[in-house]
């Protein structure tokens, strides 16, 4: 059906492009449109479904990727976390030194002695001043690592909104591919009981045979009530017949009694 399809239209855009010149490529592109729609249409719902079921599978190596760049990525931040506290310790140890030395150049006096060794006001004055650079320097590159670390987490934040997303979308992904399958499964049943065709002739049979049954029964059950009566018991519950002479009397007396009357 398929290679039909592709020939008819193969033939259609030959045919189109000889006969519509520079318009042929409008033509083209409508006519790879309906060869395209005529395939997918032609393709089996069954298939599409077992290729949706496929294509969510195909999901798991997308999703297993994104958990060890998340994972990877807490561990850079522990890793980072640890960095920026030594550096923040780092230098509140420098300012202790640089307060203590500063305090001491503003006593006055002209030598300081520190570590058993003595130093003069310009010698540490001097040493005050490289201290204080480099101190400065610590606290920029202390302010740095935290940006570096506020980035890396919005970003981490941003990749675990996408891995659930992602995760959301699978399941409920399955949970419709499963409702699909089981409408289909409905749709093949109903086809099924609509296709099948009962035999009303053999039905028709069967209950003129019970019909046939439960007419003998009827019968035979009357002959043994029949028989049952005629043994020759005297009947109990039943009148006596009246006499034949009464009979006669009592239905020509009226007749008899007008005929006297008349006369």
């Amino acid at each position: 059906m398929i290679k039909k399809t592709l020939f008819i239209g193969g033939g259609a855009v030959l045919v189109g492009a000889l006969l519509v010149g520079r318009d042929s490529l409008s033509y083209v592109k409508t006519t790879f449109g309906y060869v395209s729609d005529a395939a997918r249409q032609s393709v089996p719902i069954e298939f599409q479904v077992d290729r949706a079921r496929g294509m969510i599978e195909d999901l798991v190596p997308e999703v297993r990727k994104n958990m060890h760049i998340i994972a990877k990525e807490e561990v850079e931040l522990a890793r980072l976390a640890e960095q920026i506290e030594q550096c923040r310790e780092r230098l509140e140890a420098e300012k202790e030194h640089l307060l203590r030395l500063k305090a001491d150049l503003s006593s006055g006096k002209a030598v300081f002695t520190y570590a058993s060794r003595s130093y003069s006001a310009d010698e540490v004055r001097a040493d005050l001043a490289g201290r204080f650079d480099r101190y400065k320097t610590g606290e920029a590159t202390l302010a740095s690592l935290r940006e570096i670390r506020t980035a890396r987490e919005k970003s981490l934040e941003a990749a675990r909104q996408k891995l659930d997303g992602m995760l959301a979308s699978k399941r409920q992904l399955q949970v419709e591919v499963e409702n699909l399958e089981a409408r289909l499964q409905m749709i093949a049943a109903a086809k099924a009981t609509s296709e099948y065709q009962f035999d009303d002739s053999r039905l028709g049979r069967v209950k003129e045979l019970v019909a046939s049954l439960r007419t003998r029964l009827e019968v035979a059950e009357k002959l043994v009530n029949a028989e049952a009566t005629y043994q020759g018991e005297i009947p109990l519950d039943r009148d006596a017949p009246e006499d034949i002479v009464d009979r006669v009397t009592k239905h020509f007396a009226p007749q008899t009694d007008s005929a006297v009357a008349r006369n």
